[in-house]
C-alpha cells in the first residue's frame, strides 16, 4: 500500500487515462489518494476518472495536450488549491517513430517537449512544494530505450536517457529533504499505446509486462531510487551497458526490428 500521509493527499498522474497511467490511478485510488489525471484524449480520461471515483476518492480529470505551450500553466492552475504529494510523469511517448532524416523536425520537437520540457517544468513546480514540506514522491516513467541507440528511436531514446540522468541527479539533490525520486524503467508492456504502435508482443523470448504489475512495482519502489528496472529486465539492461557500443547497438538491432515489425515491412 502507498501511504497517503507520506505521499498525499493528492497524486498527479500525467498520462493517466489508459495503460500504465490508468493502472497507477486505480491503485492509488484504492489506497485513498485523491487524483489529478492528465491526458490528451477526454473519453478514456473520463472513463478512468469515473472508475477511480467509484473507489471513494476525489478526481479531477484534465484533458490537456502536454506539448502545448500553455499546458504547464493550465495544470498548475488546476491544482493551486490542493496539496500534490506525489507526481507521476507517465506521459512521455515516442509520438513520431520514424528514422530521423525521414521525420518532421517539428514533430520530433514535440517528442522533446513532452519528454523533457513539460516534465522538468512540472517537477520544478511540484518538487519545490514537496521540498518545502519535507515529504513527497516523484516517479518518472522511463524506458529501456534510454540505454542504447535503436532505429526509429533516435530522438525518443535520447530524451529517455535525459529522463534517467535527470532522475538520478534529482534523487541526489532531494534525498536529504524528505522527497523520494525514482525512475521506473519499463520494458515491453502490453498497453494500448504500444499496441497502436504495432509492436509484436509474441516475439520469442521477449518479456512482456502487464500495466497493473509495473504500476504496482513502481509504487512499491518510490523510496528505492534513483532507478528501478521493472518486470525483471535487470539482466537484459546490464548487457546493454557494455563499453563496446557498436556491439551493443548492432546486437540489439535484430531483436528490436522484430519487436517493431520492421522485418515484416521490408
Amino acid at each position: 500500500m502507498t501511504d497517503p500521509h507520506r505521499y498525499g493527499p493528492w497524486a498527479l498522474v500525467a498520462g493517466g487515462s489508459e495503460g500504465v497511467g490508468s493502472a497507477f490511478a486505480m491503485q492509488l485510488a484504492a489506497d485513498g489518494f485523491n487524483l489529478v489525471l492528465l491526458a490528451r484524449k477526454p473519453v478514456p480520461l473520463e472513463e478512468t476518472a469515473a472508475a477511480c471515483r467509484a473507489l471513494g476518492v476525489q478526481v479531477r480529470p484534465l484533458a490537456v495536450d502536454l506539448t502545448d505551450p500553455g499546458a504547464v500553466a493550465k495544470v498548475v492552475a488546476e491544482t493551486d488549491d490542493v496539496e500534490v504529494g506525489l507526481l507521476i510523469y507517465n506521459a512521455g511517448a515516442n509520438t513520431h517513430s520514424l528514422e530521423f532524416l525521414d521525420g518532421d523536425l517539428d514533430a520530433f520537437g514535440e517528442v522533446v517537449t513532452l519528454n523533457v520540457t513539460t516534465m522538468t517544468a512540472l517537477v520544478h513546480h511540484y518538487g519545490n512544494a514537496m521540498r518545502g514540506r519535507r515529504r513527497g514522491g516523484i516517479v518518472l516513467v522511463g524506458s529501456m530505450a534510454s540505454y542504447l541507440g535503436s532505429t526509429r528511436h533516435t530522438v525518443y531514446g535520447g530524451v529517455k536517457a535525459f529522463s534517467r540522468i535527470f532522475a538520478e541527479s534529482l534523487w541526489l539533490e532531494l534525498r536529504e529533504h524528505g522527497v523520494d525520486v525514482v525512475e521506473l524503467v519499463l520494458g515491453v508492456t502490453r498497453t494500448p499505446a504500444m499496441a497502436r504502435a504495432g509492436l509484436d508482443f509474441e516475439v520469442p523470448g521477449m518479456k512482456v509486462a502487464d500495466p497493473a504489475d509495473v504500476a504496482r512495482e513502481g509504487l512499491a519502489n518510490i523510496a528505492n531510487g534513483p532507478v528501478h528496472i521493472a518486470a525483471g529486465n535487470d539482466e537484459y539492461l546490464a548487457m546493454r551497458t557494455h563499453p563496446d557500443r557498436a556491439k551493443v547497438v548492432l546486437g540489439a538491432h535484430e531483436f528490436i526490428s522484430k519487436l517493431m515489425g520492421l522485418d515484416r515491412k521490408r
